[in-house]
This record gives structure tokens, sequence and C-alpha cells, in this order.
């Protein structure tokens, strides 16, 4: 497989220029072949998101938004599931509300991601963040305090942006790392489609962790399903159909409808105990109504400092610091995974113009906070619609509006079941772990702490778990062998940075 050719210097440094809006859009992107004829832009559009420079067309920005949106809808189910339960209060946040209001926040900022990060990133709940919000709020906090410590974590973040500190910090990191992110993301998206699809779960009983689809074996219609979306999709991506990925969850979404009008399967979960031959998330059924009047309520019922009050201001501290580190390098991780796949990094493995997309992404932080559905992040399910063909800011704006309409159409956005999405994550992680033929193989310094990124990732279910292991075992690694020098000044402050993430659990006991 040939090597992806990078953009030359000079072109790289004027894109990087200032990394304001404006320095992005003025700044010429290089064709793929280096040295070759740059391409002029057709009309203002193809100007403002460099469509002909990137060498991708208005029809393909469009199809990649939709194959973007189609294989991450499922937050607007998902996350009112995580966060309708109660806090330490009895209060619980209204199911239809917090739906509704994750579609438009999600929408608003994709959309902002699109116009001022001018990339093809899209932003919604990030579902890591939501596991330790809902932990905090079920043991610790009130929804409006643990919200109120999102929006300070999101400020934060935002300083760090201003100042530089963040993009500093993602430069530091070394290709080494960079690539085994994006290899690690690989794996990891593979086995969030598997476990989505039910096509492996966590065993009942016997000694291993995790199983092969209901008791060993691929049993149920929806796993049938995710299997024939898998084949169908592999087998477009192969023969390299346009917009294969989008037909895939198309096609699969139609066979699923079919096979529930038919079979009668049900979800997974219901009233009488569970299924495990059902669906997993969404039942794929024809709404009795297609759109509804979104809840918007729940806007605003933040208390940004009650979580000092309520368990004082050094374990809040802790809180806010937890949630930060993994919100900051979730989305090291998801841009450098989703700039590799439609390369769009230079040859040290940075995002051109990466500035305004690390601006979106923390305000993205404190805006969910304040709108009551926790911290939103950059999606690594990008990739899907990067895969499809979508390269530039366009794509996003795409996505967006689908999510601002998805707030009316909620009833129809829950016809794509989870099996028919999760197909379109399994071949973009294969598409992915290509990059690791680029790793270097002869020296066990490097090649651990590649191994740990990667490995941990998909094994402890989270990105930033990965980047840490990375990171420490790099610098003591590399220090080990007398190569100290080589290690970026900021990589020590990460690296101490995560060690306190990962000994959170004795520091709050302690304080």
């Amino acid at each position: 497989m040939p090597e992806k050719s990078r953009p030359s210097g000079g072109a790289r440094d004027a894109a990087r220029a200032g990394d304001t809006p404006a320095d992005v859009a003025a700044a010429p992107v290089p064709p793929r072949r280096s040295g070759g004829p740059q391409v002029r832009p057709r009309n203002g559009l193809d100007r403002y998101f460099s469509i002909s420079a990137r060498r991708s067309t208005v029809g393909r920005e469009v199809r990649g938004g939709f194959t973007t949106f189609f294989t991450m809808a499922y937050i607007v189910v998902l996350n009112p599931i995580i966060l309708s339960g109660a806090d330490i209060t009895g209060a619980t946040l209204p199911f239809a509300g917090v739906a509704a209001v994750t579609a438009l926040v999600a929408g608003a900022l994709t959309v902002l991601m699109g116009v001022v990060g001018r990339y093809p990133f899209a932003l919604a709940t990030g579902l890591g963040i939501n596991a330790i919000v809902a932990v905090f709020a079920a043991t610790q906090l009130s929804w409006p305090e643990i919200m109120g410590l999102v929006v300070l974590e999101g400020l934060l973040i935002t300083v760090l942006v201003l100042t530089g500190f963040r993009r500093a910090v993602f430069e530091a990191i070394p290709p080494q790392l960079k690539t085994a992110i994006a290899v690690g993301i690989g794996f990891f998206l593979t086995i969030i489609g598997l476990v989505d699809a039910g096509f492996i779960r966590r065993a009942e009983q016997g000694v291993v962790p995790i199983t092969f689809g209901v008791n060993g074996q691929l049993a149920g219609w929806p796993i049938l399903v995710f299997v024939i979306g898998l084949l169908l999709m592999s087998l477009l991506v192969v023969r390299r159909v346009k917009g294969g990925l989008l037909i895939g969850i198309v096609v699969t979404t139609v066979l699923a409808i079919v096979i529930e009008a038919i079979a009668d399967v049900g979800p997974t979960f219901t009233d009488d105990g569970v299924n495990p031959r059902g669906w997993a998330l969404q039942v794929p059924t024809l709404p009795d109504q297609v759109v509804s009047a979104p809840d918007l309520s729940i806007i605003g019922q933040v208390s940004p400092f009650g979580g000092f009050e309520r368990i004082g201001v050094v374990a809040a501290l802790l809180i806010v610091f937890s949630i930060m580190i993994a919100d900051f390098f979730d989305t090291v991780g998801t841009v450098t995974a989703v700039g590799a796949e439609g390369e769009l990094l230079d040859e040290k493995r940075n995002l051109p113009g990466s500035q305004p997309v690390l601006l979106v992404d923390s305000l993205a932080a404190a805006a969910g906070g304040a709108a009551s559905v926790s911290s939103n992040t950059t999606y690594i399910e990008s990739a899907s619609g990067v895969a499809d063909g979508a390269r530039t800011g366009l794509a996003s704006v795409v996505t967006g509006v689908l999510f601002l309409l998805a707030m009316f159409f909620t009833p129809l956005v829950q016809i794509v079941p989870s099996e028919a999405a999760a197909p379109a994550l399994v071949i973009v992680g294969a598409l992915m772990i290509s990059q690791i033929r680029t790793l270097e193989w002869d020296d066990m310094s490097l090649v651990i702490p590649a191994f740990l990124t990667i490995a941990l990732m998909p094994f402890t279910y989270s990105i930033t778990n990965g980047i840490g292991a990375g990171v420490v075992s790099y610098v003591l690694l590399r220090t080990a062998v007398g190569r100290g020098r080589e290690v970026h000044p900021l990589m020590w402050v990460i690296a101490a940075a995560f060690v306190v993430y990962f000994a959170l659990e004795p520091l709050q006991q302690l304080f």
C-alpha cells in the first residue's frame, strides 16, 4: 500500500500561521501529490471550506455528513438512558428533555465546528465523561451541582486553549504515540461496534470475561442484521462504491424494519426481564408520529459552585480534574485519528490550523454542562464520515443540521438500530489500523508505549486510559535508555498529570 503523501513545508506553515479561522481559510491546502498544481476554488463555498483544495466535492461532503450523523445518532437515545437516573437528592432528568437538548447542543456545536474549525469533526455528549458524571450524581452530587462542575471544567480547558497550552500539548506528543493513538482508536471503534451489535457480550458464566454472541453462538435476528450489514459494507468499500457506508446503513436499516415487522423481535430490555436476542437499543419500527415538539426545559439547571459547598473544595477540584483529563485527551486522540484517516495531518502528525478546532471543542464542554446534558466533545464516529469521503467543515455543517432536525424528528431517528450502524464502526476500525505499518518496531522503548496505548483503549474502553499509559511509559522508558533529552518537557507535565489521574481514587479517599 503506497505511503500517504504529506503537505509540503511551505503550505503547511502557511496553513498554521496564527491558527485563526481567517488564516486557515486563506492557507492553501496542497494536493496529495507533492509539487502538483494548486486547485482553484469554484465558488465562495468551495473557497471557504477548501473543498477542491482537499480533493473533495460538495456531494462527498454532504454524503459524509449524513454518514457521520447516522453513525452517532444513537446518542440522542442513549444519553437520556444514562442521565435520566436519580441523583442523590432523588431528582431525575426527564427522558424526553434530555433527548431533545442532546440533539440541540450536538447540532449547534457541530455546525459551529464546521463553520469555525472547518474540519469534518462532529460533537455530542461524551459517553466516557457521562459515565463519570452519572456515578458522581448517584453518589455525591445533585444534577445541577455536577453540571456546574462540568461547566467549570469546560471553561478551564477554554483558558488552556486561548493560552496556547492545549495545542502545545497536542504537538508535544511524539509521532510514534500519535500513530499508536490512531491505531488504538481503530481497535476501540471495532470493539464498540461489536458490543453495540451484541456480537460480543459480557460472559454471564465461565472463566472468560467476554463471549461470542448469545452463549457462544450468533443467535437472534439482530446479530444476523449486523453480520449482513458488515458483509455488505465490506463489499461496498472493497469495490470503492461511493457512499458505501451510508448505503450500507440505509439498506441494513430497511432490512431490520422488515425483520421486526415479521418476527416481532422486540428490545433486549423489557418489563418482563432481559431478552438476549432482542434489539440492543432501538427497535426498528415505523413510528406512530414523525414529528414531536422538543422539551427544552432542562437548559440552565446548573449550580456552578454548589458542588464545592456540598463535598468541599478539594474533592470538587479532583472531580473537575478527572473530567478535564478525560475531555482533554479524548479530543487529542480523536483529532489525531480522524485527521490521519482523512490525510489531514502534517509529517509530524499534527493537524494544521488546530486552534479553532480545539477552541470549539473546549467551549462544547461548558455548553453541554450549561444545557444539563453533560460535556460535549469531538466524536470518534466522525471517522465514519471521513471514510465515506468527508474532508472539510461542510460535512460537519450537514451533520449538525441533521441533529437540529432530530430535535423535532426524534421518533424518526429511533428507526435506525445500533445493529445497522455498528458495521460502519468496524469497517472504519479496519481502515484506521492500517497505520500500524508506520510505527517503529526496532526500539522497545518505543514499542512498549505504543503497544500499551493500542491495547488499553479497547480493553479498558477508554481513549484517555490508553493515552495515559502510553505517555507515562514513554517518558519512563526513554529516560531509562538514556534518551531523556529527546522527551519534550511538556511530556513530563502530561505524565505527572496522568499519574494523578490514575491515582484519583486514593486521593479522593484521602481528602
